[in-house]
């Protein structure tokens, strides 16, 4: 890759592939799931970039089902949804659902550390019966 040439994104990437860490990395604790869960992605939609982490602490912070194994991911900017599956992790079910295993184990660690039980305010608006949850934050714009 050249200079000018912009990093790879949208490329789905398995958290069992062979994966550099540093010295670095390794001592401060990171993993190969933390290094996948934080990794930036292009949305196709809006054109910003966003992780998985990103997704689920903003986005998907009021949706009953973001801890709950959801196989979608949501842009945080423009609220599209693409499936977890093909778009974090290649078309490969034991990747999404370790993913998924893992940014909700990140998310409920967090909550029982401060007790902000924030996946359980609001639940109106969320197609949860079809594992997605379109419709949980307001629209801002006119």
């Amino acid at each position: 890759m050249s200079y000018d040439e912009r990093p790879s994104y949208n490329t789905p990437i398995s958290p069992r592939a062979p994966m550099w860490l540093t010295p670095e990395e390794r001592a401060a604790g990171i993993t190969k799931d933390l290094k996948v869960a934080a990794r930036r992605f292009l949305c196709p939609n809006c054109g910003h970039e966003f992780s998985l982490f990103q997704s689920r602490a903003v986005a998907c912070k009021a949706c009953p089902k973001a801890n709950q194994n959801c196989p979608y991911v949501r842009c945080p900017y423009c609220d599209n949804e693409y499936p977890l599956q093909g778009f974090i992790v290649p078309d490969n079910k034991q990747d999404a659902v370790h993913m998924n295993n893992y940014a909700d184990g990140v998310f409920n660690h967090w909550q029982d550390s401060y007790g902000n039980n924030r996946r359980r305010i609001a639940s109106s608006g969320c197609r949860a019966s079809e594992g997605a949850c379109s419709g949980m934050l307001p629209h801002l714009g006119p």
